[in-house]
């Protein structure tokens, strides 16, 4: 027989000693002040610190009050740390003043570190779509590869069809959104940076950001720089058109300009009001742009009443 040693689970000598309080204690998960110095972000941390005016709140807080709860960090294998939970934190310390960090250091692998690292983020109040895109991306990367092992029963991979959908269900019951916004949000991860941006900035929609993210990078940015020429974005029709060109390898320059000059609805800033908020003051079959006309001239006579009086 071998002289490995096997654990059975069984208390450890010093636990014999200890009191049932002792024992809680010691398996509470322990606080260390870690220097700032010794810590890195987590690579390809795809959530954004940002120097606004919520950061400012908690770098006051952190002065009068210091960290209240602690930032989560893995050991590396050269000694140093990196952020798991905490990118905030971390940063409102270092614009503090502090040196060290209140924080669990957690033993995990690269993946189990990417799952947490994504679920205590998601649960932030404001997150862009960039964000989600990239992070929902990283979390189903990891889970697929956890899914993939084969387990030490059966030492059998799991085929990658089931871990594609299996893992998409796991997350979406886990997560904010559902399992189809989660793939539109992972699609997004394939637009060009600056067009990712518009979608952060709310000018170009979930949809067709998701419809444009199947073309390819030269067709892209010629939509880029038509947006710019055009003053205008693409709506999910047009984007639809784009792609069903593209897929039929006609969607030249030319083309997409023809598509983008094309008026839309969003191109214009408009107004609307419920139909049952306005029924009942018009005859019934008057037509909306009756209506439009009518309420026009009333808000004129208002305007004019309104001027009469302040004279």
């Amino acid at each position: 027989m071998s002289g490995k040693s096997i654990d059975l689970g069984l208390t450890g000598y010093d636990e014999l000693f200890m009191t049932g309080t002792e024992r809680a204690e010691n398996r509470l998960p322990k606080i260390q002040d870690i220097p700032l110095l010794e810590i890195d972000d987590f690579p390809e941390h795809p959530f954004q610190v940002r120097l606004d005016a919520d950061m400012d709140e908690l770098v006051q807080s952190v002065k009068e009050r210091g960290i209240i709860t602690p930032i989560t960090l893995r050991q590396k294998e050269d000694g140093r740390y990196e952020i798991v939970s905490g990118h905030r934190r971390r940063k409102a310390c270092e614009l503090a003043g502090l040196d060290t960090v209140k924080a669990e250091v957690k033993e995990l692998n690269r993946d189990e570190a990417i799952i947490l690292m994504v679920e205590s983020n998601l649960q932030r109040t404001t997150i862009l779509p960039s964000e989600k895109a990239f992070a929902y991306k990283m979390k189903l990367e990891a889970m697929r590869r956890q899914a993939g092992r084969p387990s030490k029963e059966n030492g059998v991979p799991v085929g990658p069809n089931f871990l594609e959908g299996k893992s998409r269900e796991l997350l979406a019951a886990s997560s904010p959104d559902s399992n189809t916004q989660i793939q539109r949000y992972v699609r997004l991860t394939n637009l060009l940076p600056d067009l990712l941006s518009k979608v952060d900035e709310g000018k170009i929609a979930m949809r067709p950001a998701v419809e444009l993210s199947y073309l390819a990078e030269k067709e892209q940015q010629a939509i880029l720089d038509s947006i710019e020429s055009e003053d205008c974005t693409p709506s999910y029709a047009q984007a639809l058109k784009m792609r069903r060109f593209s897929q039929e390898g006609n969607l030249t320059d030319e083309v997409i300009l023809s598509i983008m000059e094309e008026e839309k609805p969003n191109q214009k800033e408009q107004l609307k009001i419920p139909k049952e908020r306005i029924a009942k003051f018009f005859p019934e079959g008057t037509s909306r742009e009756k209506m439009e006309d009518t309420i026009v001239k009333a808000l004129e006579l208002y305007r004019k009443r309104e001027r009469s009086m302040e004279r």
